[in-house]
């Protein structure tokens, strides 16, 4: 049986990986650099290689890539405490079996070198091109496996629906499958489609022809013509309205489209990257997205995991965020304090990643000392980590409207909204709702899940709305949803009579 070889500088590494084999049975060579490796190459070759991606003397993707030129077949695990998305990009792209964030699971690196085993051949990528920083951070096994996705994504040309909480960086996911992909020569072309009203996304997107409306005195290319030969980012797709669905079905399936007001089909080659923080399949049961479209946008889905599900991360983020911020105000990068951090890692971030970019600016220019401590944080980080419940001992004086009045989708005006105390415990809501929803279930009540759902959604927004002092822009960004969401909503359960 060929040897598994292992490749690092380091021989706590190395020591390690050869005892854990050897228990298994599997026969290992070991060297420190690169350079002893290809000479060994010239007698013997191994099962599988496992190698550091950063050694004095030659990085492990050096050694890739030589080795990938002389053994096609062999599998390659790349291992680095780099995690971040380049290093998985270029280490995929050269070929590489698997890769393998340090510090490592041995059991699981076992695993995977018996997995190695088994498989000889990784289809080959191309090569990612280097850059000064990572666009995207992250340690998290989920954020791990969208670094695997868009390494393994890297030279192909499929649609691609990426979904997510706001703010947890679905742009910067299409920005790097753009990057990473054989269309990187080519323009990225962004459109919110929550963001631009009706009447004028048409245009937008297709563009349209001298005289097709009031106002059109000169032919304009719409986003897609932009695109060409690039990607076309589609964001909150979820809203987009359903006459537009079809014309951009047509687009996907054709390959072709018509200007506004034009009667010469344009030929589209564009790649589209679409994203939206909304669940597709509900809107289509609810005959809000088109079916066809859906199964045509989600080929391969990417879903971003929110902040609150990848915590390990947000000690690397901050310190990433307080250094960008500090060169961008000319200013020393501040530092967390332990007890600063664990108040930054057991909070919630409704606003996921891009709350927390908010909130390492906002120290860099307000906090009174290079050290952050726990009390220089900002207000909304300084309540209870995690559940924002009222103190035990009695009822909070906070009150939250609830929309009582809403009975179904036919109501009419809704009724005055009792303001009522949040219960004690963060639970005791939905305890609440239960014996409502128990209620209305033994009346013979019919829609019972309409009324209810009315019920929350009002209530949600109706608070939203009070923090904001009637907001609507701002009380949608607090939610995680569109201006045009908000809007439908209120129109629909008569919130604005």
């Amino acid at each position: 049986m060929k040897s598994i070889w292992i490749v690092d500088d380091d021989h706590s590494i190395r020591f390690v990986l050869e005892k854990a084999l050897t228990r298994e049975g599997l026969p290992v060579r070991s060297f420190s650099q690169t350079r002893d490796v290809l000479a060994a190459l010239e007698d013997d070759t191994p099962q599988v290689l496992v190698s550091d991606i950063r050694m004095p003397g030659g990085s492990g993707l050096e050694l890739l890539t030589t080795v990938k030129k002389q053994l096609p077949g062999l599998p390659v695990i790349i291992m680095t405490a780099y995690s971040d998305l380049d290093s998985a990009v270029s280490a995929f792209q050269g070929g590489a079996f698997e890769y393998l964030p340090k510090p490592f699971d041995l059991p699981r690196a076992v695993e995977l070198i018996r997995r190695a085993q088994e498989e000889s051949q990784r289809e080959a990528v191309g090569e990612a091109e280097q850059v000064q920083m990572p666009e995207m951070l992250g340690q998290a096994p989920a954020m791990q496996d969208v670094f695997r996705a868009i390494g393994r994504l890297s030279q192909s040309h499929v649609t691609v629906l990426i979904t997510g909480e706001s703010g947890s960086g679905k742009e910067l996911v299409a920005r790097a499958l753009h990057k990473h992909s054989p269309r990187a020569e080519g323009p990225f072309v962004a459109i919110n489609t929550a963001a631009i009203p009706k009447d004028l996304l048409e245009s937008e997107l297709f563009g349209h022809e001298r005289g097709a409306f009031t106002g059109a005195q000169a032919t304009r290319r719409g986003r897609f013509e932009q695109a060409e030969g690039g990607t076309l980012f589609l964001d909150e797709i979820g809203d987009m309205p359903l006459d537009l669905q079809t014309r951009l079905l047509r687009v996907l399936s054709d390959g072709q489209f018509y200007r506004v007001g034009g009667h010469s089909p344009q030929k589209a080659n564009v790649r589209v990257v679409a994203a939206t923080h909304q669940n597709l399949e509900t809107l289509v049961k609810e005959g809000r997205f088109r079916e066809d479209l859906f199964h045509r946008l989600n080929v391969i889905r990417l879903r971003l995991p929110p902040l609150r599900e990848r915590r390990e991360d947000v000690p690397l983020l901050a310190r990433y965020f307080l250094q960008r911020s500090a060169g961008e105000l000319g200013v020393e990068p501040k530092r967390l304090s332990e007890a600063a951090l664990q108040r930054l890692v057991g909070f919630d971030f409704p606003g996921n990643v891009r709350q927390l970019e908010n909130i390492c600016h906002w120290l860099s220019v307000m906090a009174p000392s290079l050290v952050v401590e726990a009390k220089d944080l900002p207000q909304e980080l300084l309540a209870t980590p995690g559940a924002h419940a009222a103190p035990s001992g009695g009822l909070s004086a906070e009150v939250v409207p609830l929309a009582s009045g809403l009975t179904g989708a036919g109501a009419a005006a809704p009724l005055p909204l009792p303001a009522v105390p949040i219960p004690p415990s963060p639970d005791a809501w939905i305890a609440e709702m239960a014996r409502e929803a128990r209620r209305l279930l033994a009346a013979g009540e019919p829609n019972v899940w309409d009324v209810l759902t009315r019920r929350f959604e009002a209530s949600l927004i109706l608070t939203a709305l009070d923090l904001t002092r009637g907001r609507r822009i701002e009380a949608a960004q607090k939610l995680g949803i569109g201006r045009n969401t908000i809007t439908r909503k209120i129109q629909e359960l008569n919130l604005d009579a």
